[in-house]
C-alpha cells in the first residue's frame, strides 16, 4: 500500500476520522484497483491574514524585490486545499474486511522537510531513517468488516492498537492469508532531530492488536530499496541496517583532488539529464554505507529470528515463490558510475531456499552506461525476472536479441525463458516458451495451455496481443489483437485476473476455459462509458455484460469472489465498481449477479464520503468540441462557476490549463479520451481552484502534436501548438463564456514549456502566462526530452525551434515562473527557469521567478503550496482580472 502524509500526535486520527464523517471530510480517495486523477474546486474572494503570512486578497504590482516570507491565497482557495482527505482503504485477501488507513492533511508543514537529506545516484534519502526522505506516513489503522461502510461508524472497526505513542506508519501489507498485517512504524521527532529507522510489527487481523517483530536497535529496518516481504504466512525476510555498520564516512574538509571522469571507448554512451549521480569515491563510500543492508527471517509464531545473508550488501529485492519454498533475491553492487544513476548499476539475482541458503545465481548484470535513448530501448541480459504466477515456483524471464538496440533489424526480438526452480538448482538450463517481434511488454499467466503475451513498438504505436501455451511452445503463438495503441476507440480492455489460492494472480477463464472477462475504458465519440465484456475463444466474440450509464460515470475494478482463491463461475462473479456523478464524489460498491448475468445487477454500498466541498456541488461543467484548422477534432473540459449566467455575468476571465501530447495520427489524436459525467476531484495545485475567484476554467484541452508516416511530430511542434491554442481560445470567446483580452495560459513541467511557447509565438492570443517546474532551453537536454528520441545533433532545427529561451525577445506578455528549488526532474533543473528569468528581464518583459525552498517537481509543504497559489492568483488578478475591467 502506498504512503500519505506526515502529521504530527494520534491525536490527529481522532480529528481526521472525524473529519473524514463530516460535511467537508472527503478529497480524492484511494482503493485498490482505482487510480483518481486531480481536478479543481471554488470559494469566495475575500482574504484572511495569519500569523507569519500575509493574505492575498488585494493585488500587489508584482516587482523584482520580493519580500522572503510565505504568502497565502484568498480564505476561499484555502479552505478547499485544506479540506481534510478521506481514508485509503484496502481489501483483505479473504474479501471479508477492510484496512481504513487515516491519512493526515494533505500538505506538510516545511519544518517536515529541513531534515537531513542526502543526494546520491539519482536517489534523495534520510540518513537517519535509512528510506526516502521527505517520507509520508500514515497517522493509524481500523480493521472494518465488509459490512460495514467506510469511513467506520464508531464502535463498528477494530481500531489496530497496541501502538508506540507519536507512531507513523509505512509499508503496509497483508498477509497471504490475511490473518496478520505487517507494516513499519517510525517516530515522530523534531525536525532538527535525527530520524530513527523503521522497525517492523504485525498485527492480528481479528484483534487489531499489534506487536514488534522485530527488536531494535538490533535490526531496524533499511528501507532504502527493499524493505521487508512475506514468504509465508508465517515467515517474513527482511532489510535490516548492518550490524557491523560503522560510523557514516566523512567528506574531508579539504578536497584530496578534482572531480574527474574520463571515456576511453569509441562505443556511444548517451544518456538523458540524470539529477544526483555520484560525483566523486566518497559519493560512492557514502551510498554503499547507507544503501547496504544484511537480510534476516523472522517467524511470526515463535519470534524466531535468522540473520541469512553472509554480508552486507545492497539489498533491491526479495520475491518468494508462490509456494513459499524460494526467494529470488537481487542486489546492487559496484563498481558505481557517475553518469547514470543507481539502476543501472551491476546487479545480482540470486535463487535461494526459503530458509536463506543460496542455491544459484539467475544472472549477473553488468554496469549499463550504453542503453541507447531511444524508446524500446532496454538493458542487455536477462530482464523482467520473476516467479510465474500459475506456477508453484517457476522462473521465467526475458531477454533481448537485438542487444537492447531497437535499432538493431533482428527476428525475434526478445525470447522469454522459464523453468522451474527444482531443476534449476540440479543445474538445468531455461528453455525458451515465446518469442516477441515487437518489445516484449509482460505475460498474464494462467496454466500450461494458456497466457497472453504482449508486445508493441512506440515507432508506430503498434500493439500485439496474443496466447500461447507455455507448456507447448512449439505450438507457437495465436495473435488475438492487432492494433494502434493510440487507438482507444479500438481498446478491447484488459483481461481480468482472479486470486490463487498461493496469493498470486492469474488469468480468470469459464466453463473449461472457452470465455475470458474483459474490462475497458470504453473511449468513444460519445465520451468515455468502462466496460465488462465476455469474450468466447472459439469464435473471437464479445457480450457485452455490463456498462456504465449516464448521467454516472462507473467503473469496474478487481474481482470480489476469490477470496483465498476460491473457485467460482461466472454465475457467482462480484466485483468493485466505482460510481460518480458531475455532482457527487466518487463511492464504491461490491456488486453481484445473483439471478446470472442476464438478471439484475445487486450493489453492496462499501465507502460514503461526504461532498468534500458542498460549495461547489452546483458548478458546471462541460466538454466541447471543436476543429483545428487542419481539421484535428479537439475536445476540452469547461468549467463555469457555480451560479454563472450567461446572460447576467457575461464573458468571464478565463484560465487555459494544458499538457501537450505527441500522436502519430491525426484521427487518433482528435478521439475523445475522457467522461462527460466525472466528479471534479480537486488537487491542492489544481488551476479549477480560480472558480473561487470568478473564472472561466479551459481545462485540459487538447494540444496534439502530429507526425504521419515518416514526420517527426516535433518538427511542426510550434505551428501545430499555437493553432490547437488559438482553437480553444476561439472556441470559448465564440460560445460567449471568456472574455478574449482576459484568457492566461498556464501549465506545469512539460505544460509549462507550452505556455513559454505560446507567450513566444502567439503573442496576442493571451494577456499573461503561468510556467511552473518547466524546461525553456533545449540544448540543455540534448539527448532526448519528453517523448522526443533524437539528440540535438540529430535535429538541432527542431530543438532550437521549441525552446522559447531563444524566444525571450518575442515574448511580450507578462509570466510567471514558479520552480522548486530542488528539482530532481530530469531535464527541469531549476537552472532551466534561472536563466529563462534572466533572459525574460533582459528584454524587459514583465515577469517573476519564484523558487520555493526544499521543494522538487511537484510542491507538497503547505508553506510552499499556498505560496504559489497566493503568487498565481495575485499574476491572474493583476494582469487577466485587470485587463478585462
Amino acid at each position: 500500500i502506498g504512503s500519505a502524509i506526515t502529521a504530527s500526535r494520534p491525536a490527529a486520527v481522532a480529528a481526521v476520522a472525524a473529519a473524514a464523517t463530516s460535511q467537508r471530510g472527503a478529497g480524492d480517495t484511494n482503493v485498490a484497483g482505482f487510480k483518481r486523477t486531480g481536478g479543481g474546486a471554488r470559494g469566495a474572494s475575500t482574504a484572511e491574514h495569519v500569523p507569519g503570512a500575509h493574505a492575498g486578497g488585494t493585488v500587489a504590482a508584482p516587482s523584482s524585490e520580493s519580500s522572503n516570507t510565505y504568502e497565502v491565497p484568498p480564505q476561499a482557495i484555502r479552505r478547499i486545499v485544506e479540506a481534510p482527505p478521506t481514508p485509503m482503504v484496502s481489501f483483505s485477501p479473504c474479501r471479508t474486511k477492510i484496512l481504513q488507513l487515516f491519512r493526515p492533511p494533505t500538505n506538510p508543514p516545511l519544518a517536515e522537510f529541513v531534515r537531513d537529506e542526502i543526494k546520491l545516484a539519482g536517489v534523495r534519502f534520510d540518513p537517519g531513517l535509512r528510506a526516502a526522505s521527505k517520507m509520508t506516513s500514515y497517522l493509524g489503522m481500523t480493521i472494518v468488516p465488509l459490512s460495514e461502510t467506510v469511513p467506520a461508524r464508531p464502535g463498528t472497526g477494530i481500531p489496530v492498537s497496541n501502538l508506540p505513542e507519536d507512531a507513523l506508519v509505512n509499508y503496509v501489507s497483508w498477509s497471504p492469508d490475511g490473518r496478520h498485517i505487517a507494516f513499519a512504524l517510525r517516530k515522530e521527532v523534531d525536525p532538527k532531530s535525527e530520524s530513527e529507522p523503521f522497525s517492523l510489527w504485525v498485527a492480528d487481523s481479528e484483534t487489531g492488536k499489534a506487536r514488534q517483530l522485530l527488536d531494535t536497535p538490533e535490526h531496524f529496518l533499511n528501507s532504502m530499496f527493499a524493505t521487508y516481504a512475506w514468504v509465508t504466512p508465517d515467515v517474513i525476510i527482511a532489510a535490516v541496517v548492518p550490524q557491523s555498520a560503522k560510523a557514516a564516512p566523512k567528506r574531508p574538509s579539504v578536497p584530496a583532488g578534482p572531480y574527474i571522469q574520463t571515456n576511453d571507448s569509441s562505443e556511444s554512451k548517451q544518456s538523458r539529464t540524470y539529477p544526483d549521480l555520484l560525483k566523486d569515491d566518497f559519493d560512492s563510500e557514502t551510498f554503499l554505507h547507507y544503501a547496504s543492508s544484511d537480510l534476516v527471517l523472522v517467524k511470526l509464531s515463535t519470534g524466531e529470528v535468522t540473520h541469512v545473508s553472509k554480508k552486507a550488501k545492497i539489498h533491491t529485492g526479495m520475491g518468494s515463490s508462490p509456494d513459499g519454498k524460494y526467494i529470488i533475491v537481487s542486489s546492487m553492487e559496484m563498481p558505481f558510475s557517475f553518469s547514470v544513476p543507481c539502476g543501472r548499476f551491476p546487479k545480482r539475482i540470486e535463487l535461494w531456499s526459503a530458509e536463506g541458503q543460496m542455491l544459484r545465481e539467475v544472472a549477473y548484470l553488468p554496469l549499463a552506461e550504453d542503453i541507447p535513448i531511444a524508446f524500446n530501448s532496454c538493458r542487455k541480459g536477462p530482464r523482467s525476472i520473476g516467479w510465474r504466477s500459475d506456477k508453484p515456483s517457476s522462473l521465467s524471464y526475458v531477454v533481448a536479441q537485438d542487444g537492447g538496440d531497437p535499432a538493431v533489424d533482428v527476428s525475434p526480438r526478445d525470447v522469454v525463458y522459464s523453468i522451474e526452480a527444482a531443476d534449476f538448482v540440479s543445474g538445468g538450463e531455461p528453455r525458451p516458451i515465446l518469442e516477441t517481434d515487437l518489445r516484449f511488454n509482460g505475460i498474464t499467466w494462467c496454466d500450461d495451455d494458456l497466457a497472453f503475451a504482449w508486445e508493441s513498438w512506440w515507432k508506430d504505436r503498434r500493439s500485439i496481443w496474443s496466447k500461447f501455451s507455455p507448456g507447448r511452445p512449439e505450438k507457437g503463438k495465436e495473435v488475438v489483437f492487432d492494433r494502434n495503441y493510440e487507438d482507444v476507440y479500438s481498446d478491447p480492455g484488459d483481461p481480468v485476473t482472479r486470486r490463487t489460492k498461493d496469493g498470486t494472480y492469474v488469468l480468470a477463464t469459464f466453463e473449461e476455459g472457452r470465455y475470458i472477462l474483459l474490462q475497458g475504458e470504453g473511449c468513444s465519440p460519445k465520451g468515455n462509458h468502462p466496460f465488462l465484456d465476455l469474450y468466447d475463444f472459439t469464435d473471437g466474440s464479445t457480450k457485452r455484460l455490463w456498462e456504465s450509464k449516464d448521467p454516472y460515470y462507473e467503473s469496474i475494478g478487481s474481482l470480489m469472489c476469490d477470496g483465498n482463491g476460491r473457485d467460482f463461475g461466472l454465475q457467482d462473479i462480484s466485483f468493485l465498481m466505482s460510481r460518480e456523478s458531475q455532482q457527487d464524489p466518487t463511492q464504491y460498491y461490491m456488486v453481484s449477479w445473483p439471478d446470472g448475468l442476464e438478471g439484475e445487477m445487486v450493489e453492496q454500498q462499501i465507502t460514503d464520503f461526504p461532498h468534500p466541498y458542498p460549495e461547489l456541488r452546483d458548478l458546471t461543467k462541460k466538454i466541447i468540441r471543436y476543429k483545428r484548422n487542419d481539421g484535428v477534432d479537439l475536445t476540452a473540459t469547461l468549467y463555469l462557476p457555480p451560479g454563472y449566467d450567461a446572460e447576467r455575468d457575461g464573458p468571464l476571465p478565463c484560465l487555459l490549463w494544458a499538457y501537450p501530447r505527441e500522436f502519430k495520427s491525426k484521427a487518433t489524436a482528435g478521439q475523445v479520451r475522457r467522461s462527460f459525467f466525472t466528479f471534479s476531484h480537486i488537487g491542492g495545485m489544481s488551476p479549477l481552484l480560480w472558480l473561487a475567484r470568478k473564472y472561466v476554467i479551459l481545462d485540459g484541452p487538447t494540444m496534439p502534436i502530429v507526425g504521419e508516416g515518416e514526420e517527426e511530430p516535433n518538427d511542426t511542434y510550434i505551428e501545430q501548438l499555437v493553432a490547437s491554442a488559438e482553437a480553444a481560445v476561439n472556441e470559448a470567446v465564440r460560445i460567449g463564456v471568456a472574455e478574449k483580452e482576459a484568457v492566461a495560459i498556464g501549465g506545469h513541467s512539460y505544460g509549462a514549456f507550452m505556455a513559454a511557447n505560446l507567450l513566444a509565438h502567439a503573442p496576442n492570443l493571451f494577456c499573461c502566462g503561468i510556467a511552473r517546474s518547466g524546461a525553456y532551453n533545449r540544448t540543455l537536454t540534448p539527448f532526448g526530452f519528453q517523448n522526443e528520441q533524437r539528440t540535438i545533433w540529430q535535429a538541432r532545427d527542431t530543438y532550437m525551434e521549441m525552446s522559447p529561451y531563444l524566444f525571450a525577445h518575442k515574448i511580450e506578455k507578462p509570466l510567471l515562473l514558479i520552480h522548486g528549488d530542488d528539482d530532481n526532474n530530469s531535464g527541469t533543473s531549476k537552472i532551466q527557469s534561472e536563466r529563462f528569468f534572466s533572459a525574460l528581464k533582459g528584454h524587459g518583459v514583465p515577469s517573476k521567478l519564484v523558487l520555493l525552498p526544499h521543494e522538487s517537481h511537484s510542491y507538497r509543504a503547505q508553506e510552499s503550496v499556498m505560496h504559489c497559489l497566493y503568487e498565481m492568483d495575485q499574476w491572474l488578478q493583476k494582469y487577466c482580472e485587470e485587463r478585462k475591467k
